[in-house]
């Protein structure tokens, strides 16, 4: 009979690790204004752009829709502009992590730690930019934060954005274990669905930006993860492996 005992924990980053949508909106409303335009996302716009996997997705989306006519600009202009709202936005993100403004979710760390003290290995998988994610990490966890993960999957090297599965199935891959030894963590529908492809059992910990989602095929829904330990995961994720 195939061993199927959990050995890895997958963590989604935003919105899952930590409630970042907040800083992230008001990242992208400070590179708006320092690009000279007059967007301003709010908090019901955002939610919905936030369907879309990817800021710089999220901002193309966006400027096709007020934009239609799309030939005013040429497409390499138009990927310029993008690219540099975008460098304005992660840098003010990463600023506003840097001053504290950003904390891990609760019980996430504490899971974390009780997870690589009995062996398991750690993973990411977001589609989220690496400076994001050490930026966050680098403040929560202290400057050696890589040692805790044997592989992170983010969007430098998973280009196709959830809800596709390919950042999962990376790191399904680079953890060297079937799907059916490993436990996903999302807080939204993409994620699951990326997730739940990549044949993941996954737990959901729903966050304001998120909650209106639907979860049907989670594993598990919880508030957050302040309330369950190493153990709990380990009877959930044996219950649906009998």
């Amino acid at each position: 009979m195939a061993n199927t005992a959990l050995q890895a924990l997958i963590f989604d980053v935003d919105g899952t690790l930590a409630d970042t949508e907040s800083v992230h909106l008001a990242a992208f409303n400070h590179a708006f204004s320092e690009m000279g335009m007059d967007w301003v996302w709010d908090v019901p716009l955002y939610t919905e752009l936030l369907n879309i996997s990817g800021g710089k997705e999220r901002l193309r989306h966006y400027w096709n829709r007020v934009n239609p006519d799309i030939k005013a600009i040429s497409a390499q202009a138009l990927e310029d502009r993008i690219g540099r709202i975008h460098e304005l936005k992660t840098a003010a993100y990463e600023q506003s992590v840097n001053s504290g403004a950003v904390s891990l979710r609760p019980g996430v760390l504490k899971l974390m730690n009780e997870a690589l003290a009995a062996g398991l290995q750690l993973a990411i998988a977001t589609t989220t930019s690496p400076v994001n994610i050490a930026a966050l990490l680098r403040h929560a966890i202290g400057d050696d934060w890589r040692l805790n993960f044997t592989a992170i999957g983010d969007a430098s090297t998973a280009p196709i954005k959830k809800p596709h599965p390919q950042v999962y199935l990376q790191m399904i891959d680079a953890l060297q274990l079937p799907a059916s030894q490993c436990l996903a963590f999302e807080d939204s529908n993409n994620g699951l669905r990326a997730a739940t492809a990549a044949g993941l059992a996954t737990i959901v910990t729903p966050n304001s930006f998120t909650a209106h989602h639907d979860f049907s095929g989670a594993l598990k829904v919880v508030p957050d993860l302040s309330q369950v330990n190493l153990q709990q995961l380990q009877q959930w994720h044996a219950s649906q492996t009998r």
